[in-house]
């Protein structure tokens, strides 16, 4: 699976920096999955749990209080108010 780069920031500093295949995440018109190569765009994120697929076996959980998700060309980001990562990782 193709990869692209992927930036979890709160205001207290990154999270998560590095590759991903996949994202899941929670936007405020409902459930988004983003891959390589998805068309840029910029939504709401609600509350919630934010997966990052590094690949098809290996996932790591995070979660967060709303925020920002921004799709581009060259990079994808979340600016979240607060994450950390879930017990279970």
């Amino acid at each position: 699976m193709k990869k692209y780069h992927l930036r979890i920031t709160t205001p207290a500093g990154n999270i998560f920096d590095g590759d991903a295949v996949r994202l899941s995440v929670r936007g405020v018109m409902g459930d988004l999955a983003i891959m390589a190569g998805h068309i840029p765009f910029v939504t709401a994120l609600e509350d919630g749990e934010i997966k990052i697929y590094l690949s098809d076996i290996e996932i790591k959980k995070i979660t967060c209080s709303g925020g920002v998700l921004t799709v581009s060309k060259d990079m994808v980001q979340v600016l979240a108010s607060t994450a950390s990562y879930s017990k279970d990782v």
